[in-house]
């Protein structure tokens, strides 16, 4: 009878997280984190500083890495079988690109530039700048490809040539192309926005008041990505969702809470730029703006409007809408915790800022009764 061997011993392995503690980084775990201030340290296999960023919600499939480049740094050359949508957090450089047919492109990014390589071309990070460090945030579904695979030569030194993915040339210079569908489900397809801060986005009222918000298709992949905006004075309609969506604050600075139904307290956090959270899963959110400017965010997740993956995902994209009281996944204004306006309108007041909520709500009573 053979001996087992310690290897056949194993069980209930996750080789993501195994991968994560062997690449001798920090792996800083949270329900929220602030990218700007998190630690980093030498990451051999990128050729530059880094971290993992492991949220409470982040679920089995995505998770966010932060990437340093110090001053005129230059990160290794990099190719690999996971899809990424990269946030520049701060700094100033450049990405350069080999497709699989042997064209180049190269394009400057700055503060709050999204893009994403095309699946398993050879790209390079440069710092553009000689006294600044150069910091960006990956959401990817690593964690999928190496829990599928573990192991860490396919994941990272696979050969095949993905000429599907490469794209039109003038998407990696910001171009893009507008895909028109209804409100909630308009796409912008392209590798490479330059400031998402200053992109126009589509109202999207029903989501909330004043609300705005565009889908995103980034180098054909399966990473969902979408930016939406509070208008000043606003916030949005509670919601829930499965795990997995990060979300990276852009603009303005605000709240969120997050509750469980039934819960008697919510949980609180605050964000402005540089800040990542995930809600876990089926734990009911809420996003407020507290700020004279509009706040905008990036949400990142598995599965997109073109490529669902699971069908979860495309149950929930196609019911994004429909009551909680309905079995559905939001909560409308007037069905929303009699606490929550009132909260919202006491923030607001410390900062200077009118509501804009009147329509919803009747404001004037509830400062009565406030008062």
């Amino acid at each position: 009878m053979a001996l087992t061997t310690d290897r056949e011993r194993k069980f209930l392995l996750d080789p993501y997280l195994d991968f994560a503690r062997g690449e001798g980084v920090p792996v800083v775990e949270g329900f929220a984190i602030d990218l700007t201030a998190m630690e980093t340290a030498p990451w051999d296999r990128f050729g530059l500083r880094g971290a993992f960023a492991h949220l409470a919600g982040r679920g089995d499939f995505v998770a966010v890495q932060c990437l340093e480049l110090p001053p005129g740094a230059v990160g290794a050359p990099m190719r690999h079988l996971y899809d990424e949508v990269f946030y520049v957090l701060a700094g100033h450089g450049s990405l350069k690109l080999t497709l699989p047919d042997g064209r180049e492109h190269t394009f400057e990014w700055g503060p709050r530039s999204v893009f994403s390589p095309p699946l398993n071309c050879e790209y390079r990070l440069y710092n553009g700048s000689g006294r600044e460090p150069a910091r960006l945030a990956s959401g990817n579904n690593l964690p999928l490809m190496m829990n599928v695979f573990h192991n860490e030569d396919f994941i990272f030194n696979c050969p095949y040539p993905f000429v599907d993915r490469a794209g039109d040339a003038s998407w990696y210079e910001g171009e893009g192309r507008m895909i028109e569908l209804k409100p909630g489900s308009h796409m912008w397809e392209t590798n490479f926005i330059p400031d998402l801060a200053a992109f126009a986005l589509k109202e999207w009222e029903a989501r909330g008041a004043g609300s705005k918000n565009l889908k995103l298709i980034l180098a054909d992949s399966v990473m969902h990505a979408h930016t939406s905006e509070m208008a000043v004075g606003t916030y949005k309609k509670g919601h829930k969702h499965g795990p997995g969506a990060h979300v990276f604050a852009v603009t303005g600075e605000g709240f969120s809470i997050l509750w469980n139904e039934g819960d008697a307290d919510f949980v609180r956090h605050e964000w402005r730029h540089g800040w990542v959270f995930a809600p876990p899963d089926q734990m009911f959110h809420q996003h407020f703006n507290t700020a004279a400017d509009p706040a905008r965010y990036l949400a990142v997740s598995l599965g997109s409007h073109r490529y669902p993956v699971t069908s979860v995902k495309r149950k929930r994209k196609s019911d994004a809408l429909k009551s909680a009281k309905d079995g559905g996944y939001q909560i409308e204004y007037e069905d929303q915790d009699p606490r929550i306006h009132p909260m919202f309108l006491r923030e607001i007041a410390r900062n200077g800022v009118q509501s804009r909520m009147g329509r919803y709500f009747d404001e004037t009573a509830i400062a009565a009764d406030a008062g």
